[in-house]
């Protein structure tokens, strides 16, 4: 893996809060409304914390400020089913290393329908066909990693946990690591307990009002599945006598 901070295409994000109005929803996000900088360290870099804590908001607007379509795809996808991104992509700042990434690939499982569909309209113009729809979520969720992911990359992955088992998701562990090693960077953003036991990423959590580094035992997502799968009887009977 990458050895010095200084090689990573994206090395840190700042934030101009003057170009975010004044009403804007952004400056109620706890984690978000106080940054100023964002330093990423390793080449595995992982965003959790709860539903509306803004690590997606933050991963999306790094996504399209560094070129890639709000919906996903490589850079060179251009479409828009739905114009939801927020104004953050506008206000923040990239801090780029000197060295330019080979290739790219934002991947989002909310809309990776929507990229589908483009990327089957793309092979009529010339592209090679990937034939996403043909298969299930999953299998075309893994066909496109494996399609796209390689050595000296840059990929922003927005919970891939979505589409794929728990098989699936050791699989994409070892495609995410394997490419790593090949001086490519990740930031990802996940729920799951397996993509965020990867071994040497960084995880920062988005909760308690700042973004912070944790450990992987600290995480929620590691703490209330290891409750639930030790404690599973006990734990379904207080839930369910609330």
């Amino acid at each position: 893996m990458l050895d010095e901070v200084s090689s990573l295409p994206i090395q840190g994000v700042s934030i101009n809060w003057d170009k975010i109005d004044r009403r804007s929803y952004l400056r109620g996000i706890e984690a978000i409304k106080g940054l100023d900088y964002l330093a990423f360290n390793k080449n595995i870099t992982i965003f959790v914390g709860e539903n509306g804590s803004g690590k997606s908001t933050m991963l999306e607007a790094i996504a399209v400020s560094y070129g890639f379509n709000p919906e996903g795809g490589t850079k060179n996808y251009n479409f828009s089913t739905y114009d939801s991104h927020s104004e953050l992509c506008d206000a923040i700042r990239l801090s780029r290393g000197f060295k330019k990434p080979g290739w790219g690939y934002f991947l989002r499982a909310e809309s990776f329908y929507n990229v589908a569909s483009a990327e089957e309209e793309y092979s009529m113009l010339g592209g090679v066909p990937q034939h996403f729809h043909e298969r299930s979520h999953g299998e075309s969720f893994l066909q496109m990693v494996q399609s796209n992911f390689r050595g000296n990359g840059l990929y922003l992955l927005d919970e891939p946990e979505a589409a794929l088992s728990p098989q699936r998701q050791l699989t994409l562990l070892l495609e995410i690591v394997n490419c790593a090693k090949e001086d490519a960077q990740f930031i990802m953003v996940t729920h799951s307990p397996i993509l965020l036991g990867i071994p040497g990423a960084e995880i920062l959590s988005f909760d308690n009002g700042q973004i912070h580094p944790i450990d992987y035992e600290d995480t929620d997502s590691y703490q209330i599945t290891k409750m639930f799968i030790e404690n599973k009887d006990q734990l379904l009977k207080r839930l369910l006598e609330e």
